[in-house]
């Protein structure tokens, strides 16, 4: 359902419309128009652009977070698997010895 006319409304014919083709703004409206639009869209690629730039600085951020991470990572498992080798060797060691005990006449 169409919305109602408005009572204010000029509903302009053919013939008039075809008039309105053939005269032009003057130059002030349309300089002002102009810049008015310009500087819309400049600001809106500007804005643009700084998002992007804002997204990419995230990025590479979270790329060396990771990548900081990852390593420490992998230095706790080096760390922890050495610290194990270590106990394993110990507790050989320890058993060396209590072997070597019993073994001991007179013990």
């Amino acid at each position: 359902m169409a919305p109602p006319p408005k009572k204010n409304r000029k509903h302009l014919s053919a013939n008039a419309l075809q008039a309105d083709e053939g005269e032009k703004s003057p130059q002030r409206k349309c300089v002002r128009f102009f810049e008015k639009s310009r500087h819309q869209w400049k600001a809106k690629c500007l804005d643009a652009k700084a998002t992007v730039k804002g997204r990419n600085h995230r990025r590479r951020f979270f790329q060396r977070s990771t990548a900081h991470w990852q390593s420490q990572g992998k230095e706790r498992e080096e760390e922890l698997a050495r610290v194990k080798a270590q106990e394993h060797a110990r507790e050989r060691a320890i058993e060396a010895v209590k072997k070597s005990i019993r073994n001991q006449p007179g013990v």
